[in-house]
């Protein structure tokens, strides 16, 4: 498929670097600066709640690893030693093979720059066993993940390759330039500082337009509220199933991330299957609505169920949930369940954490202090910004997420790249206070798991009354809400349930059309307790999982109707065309 390239970062070709040794401890990292579509994709994983990190709580981590006295001699002698072979000139430590970051051939060629890589990689190397050293001494593997996540964050910051000097692809490009590399360089920081709060650009924004290039589906609101409006969107075929289906994305971020470009669209290929879509987009909350909750979330969702059903005349529904909004569905679902309501009919879930007990990334921002403090800190504004939560997620992958744009944009002087999901990304919306303070509390304390734990729209949470059929969805390589954890929601809800995994990341397996030769999941039999054993079982297949979850979802959406030919109803007439004023920032008028 086509796409933009304009501002595209520049790649180096240049000779393999040395073989990776086991001397530098360090990980093989993923490619930098995303140069295709998929690799875009695969740089974005956000929507999803998270509590933002203190200095005081990094300084806590760092110093708990670095307190373990015989660890700490251990890897300062070793340390000490291997800096006297890198001085020799005896070292054999080389970067990994993935690691692009030293592909130029200087690092291998020149004694100097082979001495600073080396230099790098061997503190880096000792920093990482002192956090496994951390790990293996029994601290709690929350404490870890912030450790990991501290002196990640600081060895990615050390690269020498962040500084012009320490980089030879930067000089090389400053004086092939006559130093006008540099001065764009200079240009793009000092607007990134001013106006991207300190970090780099991942994309240009003004590259695209939704309504006019992002969420461009035909359709139109026929249902708008405090919180919420509702698409439906325009049926591309003859006939459509009679059951509609709602969608319930998460309250982070926009909902366009399922309405990309044509041949990239959720939305576009469900409606292409013959399936009645409506689509629900979340209002971007101020201060104003600092007190929105889940009763406020869940009741939008049981309210845009029951405009779906007046607009179609079906006397039910199917839903797809994902990310935090599969979390907002699932106490929809169970309010319904507790009050004999049956307006439902079968639900998806698409990479959904319901049960955090799993260890994962994440947990380095679910310490009881930080959560606390960040309950403050959210009730004091009234949100939890996007550009927040998104400098979190940025800095939870340093190294693709930040210090490759500082190389390809301040040293370089290249500008943002342009793909249509990074755009998507940069386009983030807030969190109400309180919405925020209960999905930390989800986060935190595992609450939907513990019955009773929390009660929302006035019906405690007891997931396993929630009997619907349900299709479940993971990722493989999903770092957010990991597969295993994407398994267990299998077991938690008591309605028979079919579980298929993707191979690829969080958003990117969720943009996911078909067609790609690389693309490909697993389906299996019936989900049991052990996630590795259906999966040990599971047989592969080319292509996405849009594709089995259509083929489940046709199954349970009734028969063949004759396709509407406008969208809404009398007493939901359409009130504007999608994409909607929500995902603009507009207000009603």
């Amino acid at each position: 498929m086509s796409h933009i390239t304009k501002g595209s970062p520049v790649t180096t070709t240049t000779p393999a670097p040395l073989s990776a040794s086991t001397d530098s401890g360090r990980r093989a990292q993923e490619p930098p600066v995303p140069q295709t579509e998929s690799e875009a994709l695969a740089s974005v994983e956000n929507a999803e709640p998270v509590a933002v990190p203190t200095s005081r709580g990094m300084a806590h981590a760092v110093l708990s690893t670095l307190a373990q006295p015989r660890p700490l001699a251990r890897e300062a002698a070793e340390l000490g030693r291997t800096t006297a072979r890198i001085l020799r000139g005896t070292a054999e430590i080389a970067p990994a093979p993935r690691d692009k970051r030293f592909a130029d051939a200087t690092w291998s060629s020149n004694p100097g720059y082979r001495r600073l890589v080396q230099s790098y990689l061997a503190l880096t190397g000792s920093l990482t066993r002192l956090v496994d050293a951390y790990e293996a001494g029994g601290a709690d593997w929350r404490e870890v993940e912030q450790a990991r996540f501290v002196l990640n964050a600081f060895t990615s910051a050390l690269a020498p390759t962040n500084t012009l000097v320490g980089n030879p692809a930067a000089l090389k490009r400053a004086f092939e330039t006559g130093g006008r590399s540099v001065l764009r360089g200079a240009g793009h920081m000092l607007h990134d500082l001013r106006h991207n709060g300190g970090l780099p650009a991942q994309t240009d924004r003004s590259a695209f337009t939704v309504g006019k290039d992002l969420g461009v589906t035909p359709g139109a609101v026929v249902h708008r509220s405090e919180v919420v409006e509702l698409i439906e969107y325009a049926p591309t075929t003859a006939r459509v199933r009679q059951r509609p289906l709602v969608i319930v994305p998460p309250p982070i971020g926009r909902f366009y991330f399922l309405d990309l470009r044509p041949g990239r669209s959720l939305v576009e290929y469900a409606v292409s299957r013959g399936l009645h879509v409506f689509m629900m987009s979340w209002r971007n909350p101020t201060r104003d609505q600092a007190d929105w909750d889940l009763d406020t979330y869940a009741g939008a969702v049981v309210d845009s169920i029951g405009v779906a059903r007046e607009i179609t005349g079906s006397a039910d529904v199917n839903t797809l949930g994902l990310c935090a909004g599969g979390q907002v569905m699932t106490t929809a679902l169970n309010h319904l369940a507790a009050t004999g309501d049956d307006r439902v009919h079968a639900a998806g879930y698409a990479v959904t954490l319901l049960d955090f007990s799993r260890r994962a990334p994440l947990g380095a921002f679910s310490g009881p202090r930080l959560l606390e403090l960040a309950r403050r800190n959210s009730r004091r504004r009234g949100v939890i910004s996007a550009r927040e939560m998104g400098s979190v997620f940025s800095w939870m992958r340093p190294d693709d997420l930040i210090f490759n744009y500082v190389v390809n944009q301040w040293l370089m002087g290249e500008d943002p790249p342009v793909f249509d999901i990074l755009a998507w990304n940069a386009d983030g919306t807030n969190l109400p206070a309180r919405l925020h303070e209960q999905f930390l509390e989800i986060f935190g304390k595992n609450a939907l798991v513990r019955p009773g734990a929390m009660r929302v729209l006035g019906s405690p949470v007891h997931l396993s009354r929630i009997t619907v059929p349900t299709f479940v969805t993971g990722a493989l390589t999903d770092h957010l809400t990991p597969w295993e954890g994407c398994y267990r929601t299998t077991q938690l809800l008591s309605g028979p349930s079919t579980f298929v995994l993707s191979y690829s990341g969080h958003i990117q397996s969720l943009v996911n059309p078909p067609g790609s030769p690389k693309a490909h999941y697993w389906t299996g039999g019936e989900p049991g307790p052990d996630p590795h054993a259906w999966r040990a079982s599971a047989e592969r297949h080319t292509g996405s999982w849009w594709e089995p979850w259509a083929e489940w979802m046709l199954e349970r959406s009734g028969d063949e109707v004759p396709a509407p030919t406008a969208q809404g109803s009398a007493a939901h007439p359409p009130l504007e065309p999608a994409p909607g004023s929500y995902v603009l920032d507009r207000r009603p008028s």
